[in-house]
């Protein structure tokens, strides 16, 4: 799950950097990337369990990083950060969607059900 949405969160960026930018800042990319993905997720992980956070902390600090790094790294215009914002927001649940009916694995969002596909077809 970490190397998919690793590989999402940088299409993300590619999107919105721009070509040219994008291949002008493919190490400040990689960095950020790995920060705001792996970073978070295990953060995310280990906060619940081994930190024993609440939800709202090991859900709500890595998306603000998700949300404010790159505009800030990057610098990016307001109409870079709109679509940045929309892209990042939207890419969480489609991963999620796409875990949990392919694969079954509901732990991305556990408070969001979606059932599998195997447990559609019986």
């Amino acid at each position: 799950m970490i190397a998919v949405s690793l590989v999402l969160y940088i299409g993300v960026l590619r999107l919105v950097l721009g070509r040219k930018a994008f291949r002008n800042r493919v190490g400040t990319v990689v960095v950020v990337s790995l920060v705001v993905v792996v970073g978070g997720m295990v953060f995310a992980k280990y906060g619940a369990t081994l930190l024993g956070l609440p939800w709202w902390i090991y859900y709500t600090l890595p998306a603000l990083l998700t949300l404010a790094l790159a505009p800030i790294v990057f610098r990016f215009s307001l109409r870079r950060t709109v679509l940045y914002l929309l892209l990042a927001w939207a890419s969480a649940p489609v991963i999620h969607l796409a875990f949990s009916f392919f694969l079954g694995w509901n732990e991305y969002m556990p408070f969001w059900a979606i059932p599998s596909l195997t447990s559609l077809l019986g």
